[in-house]
């Protein structure tokens, strides 16, 4: 096994490990990320997918983030898997954030020579949203998830990155389940009694 396979082997069995621990809202689940993030990074950048490179690499960074957030939300909701909603003005930005990071993205991307331009804009701009989501802990990242995931694993079968595609169809499934699960289990922050 060259040592691409090898790594995209290693960002499959900690990213499995990862949204598992993302499932049931564990601190945890940011340190795994940095490891997977970093191998991602790697194995994007060996292909020249030069958006989802840089967006693993600000998953590392936003993890610290997560670190911080999460205790600080954990600590007022008992231990329970903690949400909060997203306003309107979070809504609205994330849309124009999306629909204007995207199409500038392409453009970069086409001038970079990416390989699948559109594809790892739409997945980088998409994924980063559902990133800063998941530090806020809206339960609707995970729906941002099931469509970023998706497209993720459409991106890594036409560049011929097997075990990456593979994590992205674990992660598309987990997403489902994580949705359900958060619904289900979670606190709104300063609510001790209501579900969402």
């Amino acid at each position: 096994m060259d040592w691409i396979k090898a790594i995209e082997v290693f960002a499959f069995a900690t990213g499995i490990i990862y949204v598992i621990l993302e499932i049931f809202q564990k601190n945890a689940m940011w340190v795994i990320g940095i490891l997977t993030g970093a191998a991602c990074a790697v194995s994007f950048g060996v292909q020249h997918l030069w958006a989802s490179m840089l967006l693993n690499i600000y998953y590392v960074g936003v993890s610290f983030a997560g670190i911080a957030e999460w205790k600080k939300a954990s600590e007022e909701t008992e231990g329970h898997i903690h949400l909060a909603r997203p306003g309107r003005k979070t809504l609205i930005l994330s849309a124009v954030v999306f629909v204007a990071g995207s199409s500038l993205l392409i453009v970069a991307l086409k001038l970079l020579g990416d390989s699948e331009s559109a594809l790892d804009a739409i997945v980088t701009v998409g994924s980063a949203i559902g990133t800063w989501w998941l530090v806020k802990s809206y339960p609707q990242q995970w729906l941002v998830w099931i469509a970023a995931d998706t497209l993720s694993t459409i991106l890594c079968l036409v560049s011929g990155m097997h075990w990456m595609a593979l994590l992205y169809v674990a992660y598309t499934l987990s997403a489902v389940y994580g949705y359900f699960h958060w619904v289900r289990s979670g606190r709104y922050s300063g609510d001790s009694t209501s579900k969402p």
